[in-house]
């Protein structure tokens, strides 16, 4: 059987494994029901906003969706959603902390 090529975090990921750092769940099904719920709601879109923005920010943000296949509208809530929640950070902000 041939060798896998694994990337970094793939390695990473077996390599915590490996070291037994990895513990089973308990009740594996409603830790399943309970990501599904999270996820359910994290999806939910529930509100209407209504923003103005130049026309040149909404062209790069169409021609990125276009690039990651997805709607516009779809990859603006998602930059929303990261940035709210800290996955997405303004570079000034992060070389400031530093």
């Amino acid at each position: 059987m041939g060798k896998i090529n694994l990337d970094k975090e793939e390695k990473e990921i077996l390599d915590s494994f490996e070291r037994g750092e990895w513990e089973r769940v308990k009740n594996h099904k409603a830790e399943i029901k309970k990501h599904q719920e999270y996820a359910r709601k994290t999806l939910k879109k529930d509100k209407r906003v209504n923003i103005r923005i130049s026309a040149k920010d909404l062209d790069e943000i169409q021609t990125l969706a276009i690039e990651n296949g997805i709607p516009y509208q779809t990859l603006m809530a998602s930059i929303l959603h990261r940035y709210v929640h800290g996955s997405l950070i303004d570079k000034q902000r992060a070389n400031e902390q530093r």
